[in-house]
């Protein structure tokens, strides 16, 4: 391993691959240091159609494409008593634009693009230490085994997911939200049905009194089925039940059309379980470093955002770091517009996302009741800036129409009293609000992909 590098990226998941890729691709000097060896688990395995003009940029379209997983039509939606599935094909692109995946696959595809076009990647290596000169991160202490060494950088991206070098150890900065306190309880099943109802290869997304579950289609023949539940509920039931498994179990008998589709299917492996997933970093950045997907943020697995925001994120850092190196703009305001463009993505994300558990109808259900954003989140936002970010991003007259009302209702803390499911918040790919044009432009700044990704001043 090098002793110097340009950029040091931390973690080699979608967040980190794509950073280093996108930077490598500008002729910037890049080292990736992953704790892992690859191929290794990974939840989240549905993808959004928003990732895949960031794929394009990378140049790995191609081969995700080609690696045989399942194509994703839409997503099918069971909530509460209303039914409604969402059709990508009818947003006008040509041919399949998301995919479920098997992470361990998925994300070694990534990695090892990252290594063709240039990034060191350097797995099984875990960074111990960041040494600081004045606030900005300066060298990395690592360990690979018995080895041991350190690393001098210009720059750091921190796309260490959940672990969060950076905002946890160093900047105490890690903030968990009052809302989404949630568990996701989830296992794998083979001889799964597919679903009738829907486009092919959709998620479904299914709703029970006191949480709900997803169902994914993987291309090697398993399903993923998994339970997000109240925290309380879910150890509440946990000893009464006897077990997380009994909990999952109990909860799919009140899923007929998750439960139906696994009649005949066999469990092929045992429950796993997270909590404490929703969760923010007081800050995105500092001198010399940029915080990006799982460990800057994640909110909530409803709209399968997680690797939307990682992906989003990297694409952000590796243009801002990109202009910055090449003197384009200074550090100072590429940072600004970073924070401003991937914060105001996030907390769209956060207010869609509550909005859209507030629509289940059956207000009676403390899980529901709970996703509300309370009195403490929504001042801690920017509430007219993010309602703003919100209303401009959304492109279809019919939906801001719609969502405008709501949102507006939710960020003052209101009950709307209107039943009617917000049918297209998942429609993450629907939302324009990234500046890519001088009047859309964030401080004076905006987001150009030619003659190659950087930013350019308004």
């Amino acid at each position: 391993m090098r002793d110097v590098t340009q950029v040091l990226v931390i973690g080699g998941g979608p967040a980190g691959s794509t950073a280093a890729g996108l930077l490598a691709r500008q002729g910037v000097q890049v080292t990736l240091l992953e704790k892992d060896v690859f191929p290794r688990y990974h939840i989240g395995e549905s993808i959004l159609p928003s990732c895949r003009p960031i794929f394009e940029l990378l140049g790995v379209w191609d081969k995700v494409e080609s690696h045989g997983f399942q194509p994703k039509g839409g997503a099918y939606f069971s909530w509460g008593p209303d039914e409604w599935e969402v059709k990508f094909s009818e947003l006008g692109d040509d041919g399949a634009n998301a995919w479920q995946v098997v992470r361990a696959d998925f994300d070694k595809i990534l990695l090892d693009h990252s290594r063709e076009l240039g990034v060191e990647v350097q797995e099984g290596v875990t960074v111990k230490e960041i040494e600081f000169t004045g606030d900005r991160p300066a060298a990395a202490q690592w360990t690979r085994g018995d080895d041991s060494g350190r690393l001098a950088f210009d720059y750091l991206i921190d796309a260490s997911g959940r672990r969060g070098v950076m905002a946890t150890k160093y900047l105490k900065a890690r903030r968990f939200h009052n809302v989404f306190r949630n568990v996701a309880t989830w296992s794998y099943w083979k001889n799964a049905k597919p679903l009738e109802k829907g486009p092919a290869g959709a998620i479904t997304v299914a709703s029970v009194p006191d949480g709900w579950f997803w169902s994914i289609p993987l291309h090697d023949g398993t399903t993923s089925v998994g339970l997000v539940t109240g925290r309380d509920t879910f150890n509440r039931k946990r000893a009464e039940l006897g077990g997380i498994e009994e909990v999952y179990h109990a909860a799919l008998a009140q899923c007929p059309i998750v439960a139906d589709l696994l009649t005949d299917a066999e469990r092929t492996t045992g429950m796993r379980t997270e909590q404490d997933y929703s969760y923010t970093s007081e800050t995105f950045h500092g001198p010399g470093y940029l915080l990006c997907g799982d460990a800057a943020c994640f909110l909530d697995p409803l709209l399968s955002t997680g690797v939307h925001l990682a992906t989003y994120s990297a694409m952000l850092a590796a243009a801002s770091i990109g202009s910055v190196l090449r003197g384009e703009v200074t550090e100072d305001e590429a940072r600004a517009f970073f924070d401003g463009v991937y914060r105001g993505a996030y907390e769209r994300l956060l207010v869609l996302v509550s909005v859209f558990y507030e629509s289940y109808r059956g207000k009676e259900y403390h899980f529901y009741n709970a996703q509300r954003l309370s009195a403490e989140d929504r001042d801690q936002l920017n509430l007219q800036a993010s309602f703003d970010r919100i209303i401009t991003g959304i492109a279809d007259l019919k939906d801001a129409s719609d969502i405008y009302r709501r949102v507006r209702q939710h960020l003052g803390g209101e009950q709307s009293g209107d039943a009617n499911p917000l049918a297209n918040l998942n429609k993450e790919h629907e939302l324009r609000a990234t500046p890519i044009s001088a009047d859309r432009a964030v401080g004076g700044l905006y987001l150009v992909h030619e003659p190659q990704l950087g930013l350019r001043r308004a």
